[in-house]
C-alpha cells in the first residue's frame, strides 16, 4: 500500500489547534489517507483537555490536528490508533491514576468490558475515557477490461461501497461513465492508499499485459475471468517470462463464488460476493468508517 505525506503538513509544524477538524479531515480523505479520530468523552477531577475534545491521528501515529491533552494520555491514544487503523476496530481507553485502577481491580493494559485502561502519569491524577475510531478510504475496486463483466462490474461496485478504477485503453474509456478514475496501464499511479482489489475481464484483449501489471503492484485480491484452462495457459506464459511461483500464485481464478452464474450481471454479482468475503474477513462492519 502506497503512503503519502498528510496534505498540507509541513515537517516539524505543530498540529492544527483547532476545534473545527473537518477541513483537515477532508484533505485526508481527499488524499485516501487512513487515520483515527479521537473524542475525549468524559473527564473526572482535573484534566487538561474536558469532554468533546478531539484529536486527527495519521498513520504513522503523529497528531495531525486537534488536541487532548498532554503526555498523560498522549502515549496510550496513539498507541489505541495504531491498533486501530490496522484492525478496523474502535478503541474505548479510559486512563486513570495507579489508586483508582487498583480500586478497580485492573493493572495498565488491561480490557474489561470493552475498556482498555491505562495510567496516568501526570500529577492531576484525573481520569480521562478517550473513543478511538478508525476513518478508513473506501476500498478500490481496479477493473481491466472493457468485456461485459467488465461493464456490469463497474455499475454494481459502487453499490456496496468500492471506488471504481477502470484499466482499459483510452477508446474504452467513454464506456465507463460512472468510473471514479481511468488508466491505460497498471502500476504505482493507478494505486492508491486503500485496499485495493483486482479483477481482469480483458476476454483475449490484453490478457498477458493486464496481468503482469496486476503482479507488479501491492494489492489484496487479484482475480481472473476465465476458464480454468486459459488461466493454467496465461500462467504458463508468465512463468516462462520469469514470474515466481508465489507471484503466480497471487492470481486466483476463475473469479467469483460458484453461484451458477450465467450472465455478465450475475458473473460481476459472484465477484463482489467473492470480494465481500474477502473484504470482511476479521471485520465488524459497524466498527468502521469508510470514506
Amino acid at each position: 500500500m502506497k503512503h503519502t505525506s498528510i496534505p498540507g503538513a509541513q515537517e516539524g509544524a505543530a498540529p492544527e489547534l483547532t476545534s473545527d477538524l473537518q477541513p483537515l479531515m477532508s484533505r485526508l480523505q481527499d488524499a485516501s489517507e487512513p487515520f483515527a479520530l479521537a473524542t475525549v468523552v468524559r473527564t473526572i477531577s482535573v484534566t487538561a483537555a474536558k469532554a468533546g475534545a478531539k484529536a486527527v491521528i495519521a498513520r504513522d501515529g503523529s497528531i495531525a490536528g486537534g488536541w487532548i491533552g498532554g503526555g498523560c494520555a498522549r502515549a496510550a491514544v496513539i498507541k489505541a490508533a495504531r491498533a486501530s487503523l490496522e484492525d478496523g476496530e474502535t478503541r474505548l481507553i479510559s486512563i486513570q491514576p495507579e489508586d483508582l485502577l487498583s480500586d478497580l481491580g485492573v493493572e495498565a493494559g488491561e480490557e474489561r468490558e470493552g475498556v482498555q485502561f491505562a495510567r496516568n502519569m501526570c500529577p492531576s491524577q484525573g481520569t480521562m475515557d478517550i473513543f478511538v475510531e478508525p476513518v478508513l478510504p473506501r476500498p478500490s475496486l481496479v477493473i481491466c477490461g472493457a468485456s461485459p463483466v467488465a461493464f456490469a462490474l463497474s455499475r454494481q461496485a459502487p453499490t456496496i461501497g468500492f471506488d471504481v478504477t477502470i484499466c482499459a485503453p483510452a477508446e474504452d474509456h467513454a464506456a465507463f461513465p460512472e468510473a471514479g478514475r481511468r488508466v491505460e496501464s497498471l502500476g504505482p499511479d493507478a494505486i492508491g492508499n486503500a485496499d485495493t482489489y483486482i479483477i481482469v475481464s480483458t476476454q483475449g484483449r490484453g490478457d498477458l499485459p493486464a496481468l503482469e501489471g496486476a503482479l507488479s503492484v501491492p494489492v489484496r485480491h487479484i482475480g481472473f475471468v476465465g476458464s480454468r484452462r486459459k488461466i493454467k495457459a496465461l500462467k504458463d506464459k508468465l512463468r516462462e517470462k520469469g514470474a515466481s511461483e508465489p507471484e503466480l500464485e497471487r492470481i486466483e481464478g476463475p473469479a467469483g463464488l460458484d453461484l451458477g452464474a450465467i450472465t455478465p450481471e450475475e458473473i460481476a454479482l459472484s465477484i463482489l460476493a467473492e470480494l465481500l468475503v474477502i473484504r470482511r474477513r476479521g471485520q465488524r462492519q459497524t466498527d468502521i468508517q469508510y470514506i
